[in-house]
């Protein structure tokens, strides 16, 4: 710790923020002064038990979570994801776990805490999950009166937008560099001032613990340009939405077991019991992985947001897409497509590798490949194929968690309690608001 301060002040560090990450998905820090360092250390940072309890719209505890004004937990840094700010000078982060007193114990609502459970569950049984989240994410500037403008009007992957923007992007992939993290590839989306800037796979921790760097990094470089970066689902009624997929694939020992060139779908058979469990969950992930009012804007059919309960090779329709190698004969990765960046990257990973290794419990065989639009197909056809569409709203997919007791067991009864009230009020509250007003309430929370 000694040698980590020294660090710090010779790199002009005055705070560490100790970051954590609650059930709404906003990101929150408390800052300690490099000169208390060696406490916090020890001690970690206390903060009340009612921080699990805030909904997106307003600090204001959420009674049915069980928790409350009484009682505090500990914030105990892993200094291993410790990273200078080079968008906010004077500043490094710190990511934290949720740790009960001086038990050493995480803390059940902890979502990192989860998280971890559920990679420890995946290595007994000999296999590790490596994961990016892919996200698309809105540059706006905001006027006076409120009302909101993209950066641009271009369309996907112009290379007007590439010109316009392109001193923001080269300072935030040198940023992501700063930070350790590797870019990997960078491209406008469909939607005006819609970006897409991809970064390098990591094991299942890593990658949500870089999902919330990612976030800081985007929000950080855009205000020091003068502009608004907004990780909303849908800002725009009439233009395309911003997803965030979550690309995966097993792993044993240094072995990506994904694929298997012997099986006709170029799936491992452990790879498709374990997209079949997510298959069979996937109402109930909805309520995790999309989990705002404004997500449900967005999955719709013929948007390529993937609406339905399928999978498919290269299908940009179906919910699950299987990506295969070069030679086109095993596959690769996959792709679960039901996810934006409202969703608390550690509960999203988590649910996900609790719904696969379900199917590989119970030996799940994975349904037949859906090779066109789901949409297209007649509904009778898709309902004896078991194509269904998946919630159109939040209190829908709410319901399925609800009712999904593999889901429910795995996430443990305190944090599932937690996370279901605050997105039940966030539900409640905000399901008759029109686009405009979740815009304006939500824009910069995410």
């Amino acid at each position: 710790m000694v040698t980590c301060k020294q660090t710090l002040e010779d790199a002009g560090v005055k705070f560490v923020r100790i970051v954590w990450c609650d059930n709404a998905n906003v990101i929150r820090a408390k800052a300690v002064h490099v000169s208390c360092l060696e406490d916090c250390m020890d001690n970690g940072v206390g903060i009340t038990l009612a921080q699990m309890a805030l909904p997106v719209m307003y600090d204001s505890v959420v009674s049915e979570t069980g928790l409350g004004p009484v009682g505090e937990v500990r914030l105990m840094p892993d200094w291993s994801t410790m990273k200078i700010l080079p968008y906010a000078d004077g500043h490094a982060q710190v990511l934290s776990d949720m740790i009960v007193g001086e038990t050493g114990r995480v803390w059940e609502h902890c979502p990192r805490g989860f998280l971890k459970s559920q990679v420890q569950k995946l290595e007994k049984k000999g296999l590790t999950l490596k994961a990016a989240f892919e996200n698309e994410f809105f540059l706006v500037t905001k006027s006076l009166d409120g009302s909101i403008k993209p950066i641009d009007d271009t369309v996907f992957a112009s290379t007007g937008s590439m010109n316009i923007n392109r001193a923001f992007i080269n300072d935030l992939a040198d940023a992501f560099m700063a930070q350790k993290i590797e870019v990997e590839s960078y491209y406008p989306e469909s939607g005006p001032g819609q970006q897409e800037l991809n970064i390098g796979y990591a094991e299942a921790l890593n990658a949500a613990d870089r999902q919330i760097i990612y976030r800081e990094t985007v929000r950080g470089v855009a205000f020091q340009h003068g502009v608004i970066a907004s990780f909303l689902p849908k800002i725009l009624e009439d233009k395309a939405g911003s997803g965030c997929h979550i690309n995966f694939s097993l792993w044993r020992g240094d072995k990506n077991i994904s694929g298997d060139i012997n099986e006709s779908t170029g799936i491992s058979t452990e790879c498709a019991g374990f997209i079949a469990g997510i298959l069979d969950h996937l109402p109930a992930l909805c309520a995790v992985t999309i989990p705002s009012k404004t997500s449900y804007s967005r999955i719709r059919p013929h948007f390529w947001a993937g609406a339905f309960r399928a999978w498919g090779h290269q299908n940009r329709e179906a919910a699950i897409r299987v990506c295969k190698n070069k030679e086109g004969n095993q596959a690769r990765r996959i792709e679960y497509k039901i996810a934006d960046a409202t969703a608390n990257p550690y509960l999203a990973l988590g649910v996900i590798i609790a719904a696969g290794m379900d199917g590989i419990k119970r030996n799940l065989k994975l349904c037949k490949e859906t090779t066109v639009d789901p949409g297209l197909i007649p509904e009778k056809e898709r309902k004896d194929r078991g194509i269904d569409l998946l919630p159109q709203t939040l209190g829908q997919a709410l319901l399925a968690l609800r009712k999904d007791e593999v889901v429910l067991t795995a996430m443990g009864e305190s944090l599932a309690q937690s996370f279901v009230a605050v997105r039940q009020n966030e539900w409640d509250n905000l399901k008759e608001m029109n686009l405009e007003e979740e815009v304006a309430l939500l824009l910069e929370r995410y």
